[in-house]
């Protein structure tokens, strides 16, 4: 089921080369639920995956301990 998408307060890392054309975006969905916004940067028209608070913060806990890193070659 599709839903409409309230606002989201989009955001581009910094990190990101050509002032974030060529990665994805991110963002809190503007509704009061917690819930965050991913989209393709170069897409943004295409869909939108909407993560659950408790989801997203796992994910980026997940992340800052390097629990996705590659091992070093």
């Amino acid at each position: 089921m599709s839903e409409t998408l309230p606002d989201v307060a989009w955001h581009v890392s910094t990190r990101s080369p050509d002032n974030g054309g060529n990665c994805v975006e991110a963002g809190p969905v503007l509704d009061g639920s917690g819930r965050v916004a991913v989209r393709d940067s170069k897409a943004r028209a295409a869909a939108t995956i909407v993560y659950p608070a408790a989801g997203w913060t796992a994910f980026v806990d997940a992340v800052k301990t390097g629990e996705f890193d590659l091992p070093a070659a």
